[in-house]
């Protein structure tokens, strides 16, 4: 399939299904908590999946390679992310089973109707407005930063596209874990398994996955943490996995 490369972009290796996706270095380019969430989803056959803040769509194309799902809808609000991971799609010739949308995550009312995921993933923005160092607002800061979307109006969408019992994941940050945590059961969204990440075993977490469900009961399980790091700075086992397995 002829699909435009620009002079600026590489094409990167996912290690699953011969899969590649092209990214832009000067904006914003995927990282581990993409990878490590795409491995904290489950996703059962057949079932309808949207990732808000998709970026350059890593994890609809992720969770196609990995799951039996039905469809994978990526929605993103930065134009030039949407026709970077659209062109993705192309190169994988994933036309009949990822699609990626352009709009905004406090908008979906307008794009979609209410219950129609099983499952939604995020990625979201993980400083608030107040904390960070900002650079205007550059693909990398709106990426990272609740300039264009907050914790809330990530929730918020999810809450509404999610069919009952349908399943939310989320990675961030350790530090918003109370934010999360109030802002989920504001919206009936039930925590289910919370999995800290840490770089090194001996240090402390610096991701959070979160798994939580519609309109579920009260109860959360604690996984063992997940280590990134061995002490020779190597990937450990589980994170190889996850990777390339």
């Amino acid at each position: 399939m002829n699909v435009n490369i620009n002079d600026w972009e590489r094409v990167d290796d996912l290690h699953r299904n011969g899969y590649v996706i092209i990214q832009d270095p000067k904006r914003f380019c995927f990282g581990i908590d993409a990878v490590i969430l795409s491995g904290f989803a489950e996703v059962k056959k057949g079932e309808n999946v949207m990732d808000l803040c998709t970026g350059t769509g890593i994890i609809p194309i992720l969770l196609e390679a990995k799951t039996e799902g039905s469809h994978f809808t990526g929605l993103e609000i930065q134009e030039e992310s949407v026709e970077m991971a659209r062109r993705s799609v192309r190169l994988n010739g994933l036309e009949d089973k990822v699609t990626i949308d352009f709009g905004d995550v406090k908008n979906t009312e307008a794009l979609y109707r209410a219950s129609s995921f099983d499952v939604v993933t995020v990625n979201p923005p993980y400083m608030n407005e107040g904390g960070g160092l900002k650079n205007g607002y550059s693909p990398k800061t709106i990426a990272r930063h609740e300039v264009l979307c907050s914790l809330e109006d990530v929730v918020d969408a999810a809450a509404r596209l999610l069919v009952p019992q349908g399943r939310l994941y989320m990675v961030h940050r350790p530090h918003r874990l109370t934010d999360i945590m109030v802002t989920l059961r504001n919206h009936r969204l039930e925590p289910k398994r919370l999995r800290f990440v840490h770089s090194y075993d001996d240090r402390e977490p610096v991701m959070v996955l979160v798994e939580a469900v519609s309109n579920g009961k009260p109860m959360v399980k604690v996984m063992p943490p997940l280590i990134i790091y061995k002490e020779d700075g190597k990937y450990t086992g589980e994170i190889m996995k996850i990777y390339y397995e």
